[in-house]
C-alpha cells in the first residue's frame, strides 16, 4: 500500500453497487451517498440510472480506462461516490479501487450481483453453479468448466458473446446442451430466452447478458480431467511432449501454490505449463520455446486448454530468460543441456524457489547428476511400461526411462 495511504482517515469514499433498476433498487444510505457527494464516478450507463439523485459533478471514466484511478485518488478526503455494478467486489471496479485506496477509507454498499440475479432467476444453487466472468476475457477461459452435468453462469461482453460460445460449446461436443441468455437482467428490458447449443439462433441480444448453461456432453466430448496427467491426444504436439504418466508425477513434484509463476524453459508442447495454470486459477507461467513453430503450437494448446493467459516466448534460453519476471518454481525439461541454462536458471530462482528437471538423454543426466552431486536435492528415476502386441501375444514396452532432479534453492 501507498506509503502515503498509511495514516487512519475517515472514510471519504463510497461505494455504491447499482443494478439496472436504477434508484428503486438501491437502499437508503446508498441514496444519500450519492445525493450528498461532491464528485459522482461510474460508467456512463450508470451515471445515467442514478441521475436524478446526482447532486455534484458527475465524472464518467475516461477513455481508455485508468485503472491506476488516479482522477479518484487526487480527490482523497473529499466526499467521493463511485458507482459499480452490482457487486463492487465481484469481478467489479471495487477490486480496482481497494488496489489503491485502503479499504477502510471505503464504505461499500453492493446490491445483487448478476451472477445472482441469474441463478434466482433459474433456481439453481448458486453454490453448486461454476460461475465465470468472460467480460473482456477470451471465452477459451471457459473450456475447463466443460464438464458432463455442470451448471455454469458466464457474464459476457457483449450481444456476440453468447452465440460465439454457443459454436465453441458444439465444438467441444456438448452440443445437446441448454444455453439461457439472461438480458438486462434486474431493468424493465429484462428477458430470457432459451435454446441448445448446437440449434443457437437467438438474434438482437442485449449487449448486457449473462449466459447459463446446463452441460450434456456427447460420448466424443472434450472433457478436460480435474486430475494432472490429460491424455496426450488433448494437445497438438509433434512427440516433444511430456508424456501423460511422467507429466502428472513431474505436476506433482512442482508441487504448485496459489500465485505462484512457473518458468517451462524448453516448452515443447507446453503441456506442463498450461497443466500448472489448470490446478489454479491464480497460478501463472511463461512457456519458453526456441522452435518458433512450437511456440505458436503451445498459443494454440493453450487456448484449446482454456489458459489464454499463459506467456510464451519464443526464443532459446539461457538469452531468453532476460528480463522476465522472477520465477517461484522453474522446470526445465528440454534445452537444459545447452551452455548456461542451468547457472541462468538457477540465478534467476528466488530464494526457497523450486527447480525440476527431466532427462532423457545420458548428456542432460549427467547435468543432472553433477548438480545433485554438488547441490543436493533428490534424484528421481521414472520407468513406464504400456502393454503392447509381440507377434499374437502381449508383452510391456518400455518407454525410455526419465531422470527427475529436483530442488529447493536456499
Amino acid at each position: 500500500m501507498p506509503a502515503e495511504f498509511n495514516a487512519p482517515t475517515q472514510k471519504w469514499l463510497t461505494v455504491v453497487g447499482i443494478g439496472e433498476d436504477g434508484v428503486a433498487g438501491l437502499g437508503d444510505e446508498a441514496k444519500r451517498a450519492i445525493s450528498a457527494a461532491a464528485h459522482v464516478f461510474g460508467g456512463k450507463r450508470h451515471l445515467a440510472l442514478a441521475a436524478e439523485l446526482v447532486r455534484g459533478a458527475a465524472r464518467p471514466w475516461p477513455t481508455p480506462f485508468d485503472s491506476e484511478m488516479r482522477e479518484v485518488v487526487a480527490l482523497r478526503g473529499e466526499n467521493v461516490c463511485v458507482l459499480a455494478s452490482g457487486d463492487p467486489f465481484l469481478h467489479g471496479v471495487g477490486v480496482t479501487l481497494a488496489r489503491v485506496v485502503p479499504p477502510a477509507e471505503m464504505r461499500v454498499l453492493p446490491v445483487p450481483s448478476a451472477f445472482s440475479l441469474a441463478a434466482s432467476r433459474l433456481g439453481w444453487a448458486l453454490q453448486d453453479v461454476e460461475t465465470v466472468s468472460l467480460h473482456g476475457h477470451a471465452i477459451d477461459l471457459i473450456r475447463p468448466l466443460l464438464q458432463p452435468g455442470a451448471r455454469i453462469i458466464a457474464l459476457t461482453s457483449d450481444g456476440e458473446a453468447p452465440a460465439s460460445i454457443a459454436r465453441l460449446v458444439v465444438d467441444s461436443g456438448f452440443g445437446a446442451s441448454c444455453l439461457t441468455v439472461l438480458e438486462a437482467l434486474g431493468g424493465a428490458s429484462e428477458r430470457l430466452r432459451t435454446a441448445t447449443a448446437e440449434s443457437f439462433d437467438l438474434e438482437n441480444i442485449n449487449p448486457l447478458n449473462v449466459l447459463a448453461l446446463e452441460l450434456e456432453s456427447s460420448p466424443q466430448a472434450r472433457v478436460l480431467p480435474l486430475v494432472s496427467g490429460l491424455a496426450d491426444d488433448l494437445f497438438e504436439h509433434d512427440g516433444q511432449i511430456t508424456k501423460r504418466e511422467i507429466r502428472a508425477v513431474t505436476l506433482s513434484t512442482l508441487a504448485p501454490r496459489r500465485g505462484e509463476l512457473l518458468w517451462d524453459i524448453g516448452a515443447g508442447s507446453g503441456s506442463i505449463s498450461i497443466e500448472w495454470m489448470l490446478c489454479h486459477h491464480s497460478l501463472r507461467a511463461i512457456a519458453i520455446e526456441h522452435n518458433a513453430d512450437r511456440a505458436e503450437r503451445i498459443a494454440r494448446n493453450a487456448n484449446a486448454c482454456g489458459v489464454p493467459g499463459l506467456t510464451v516466448v519464443s526464443g532459446a534460453a539461457p538469452d531468453a530468460l532476460a528480463g522476465l519476471p522472477t520465477p517461484d518454481v522453474i522446470f526445465v525439461g528440454g534445452g537444459g543441456s545447452e551452455t548456461g541454462v542451468f547457472d541462468a536458471a538457477i540465478a534467476a530462482l528466488r530464494p526457497g524457489g523450486r527447480l525440476v528437471a527431466n532427462a532423457v538423454t545420458l548428456e542432460m543426466e549427467a547435468l543432472l547428476l553433477a548438480r545433485h552431486a554438488a547441490l543436493g536435492g533428490e534424484m528421481l528415476r521414472l520407468q513406464v511400461s504400456r502393454a503392447a502386441s509381440v507377434g499374437s501375444m502381449t508383452g510391456w514396452r518400455p518407454a525410455m526411462p526419465v531422470t527427475q532432479w529436483s530442488w529447493a534453492k536456499p
